[in-house]
């Protein structure tokens, strides 16, 4: 077998597994700051930062680590690496790393 067809197989199981966590850490964002409104605008109410701030946390460290798993077999550069996990700290930008991503190619095709 040629390394093309051996990498073929793990490409999209790396890619739906690389989307949906990006997608996780994107909501879970939206329940933090969602939270974060609560807690310091619209009430005094941290519920919603007690419940969304673990759940949210264990979610970043997961998609760091998703992201140094799959730049390997998705053939990512260093850039494109560097791209991924700078856009886990503004809220959202996972997703919308992720929907690049997917436009340019870089999660296969």
């Amino acid at each position: 077998m040629t390394e093309t067809t051996l990498d073929a197989p793990a490409r999209p199981k790396h890619a739906t597994w690389f989307r949906a966590i990006a997608i996780a850490e994107a909501v879970s964002w939206t329940g933090l700051l969602i939270g974060m409104l609560f807690k310091y605008v619209l009430s005094d109410n941290e519920i919603g930062v007690k419940v969304f701030g673990p759940i949210h946390g264990t979610i970043f460290i997961g998609y760091v680590i998703t992201v140094a798993l799959v730049r390997k077999p998705l053939r990512w550069t260093w850039p494109t690496t560097l791209l991924a996990l700078a856009a886990s700290i503004p809220p959202l930008f996972t997703w919308f790393f992720e929907l690049w991503a997917q436009r340019t190619g870089r999660l296969g095709r």
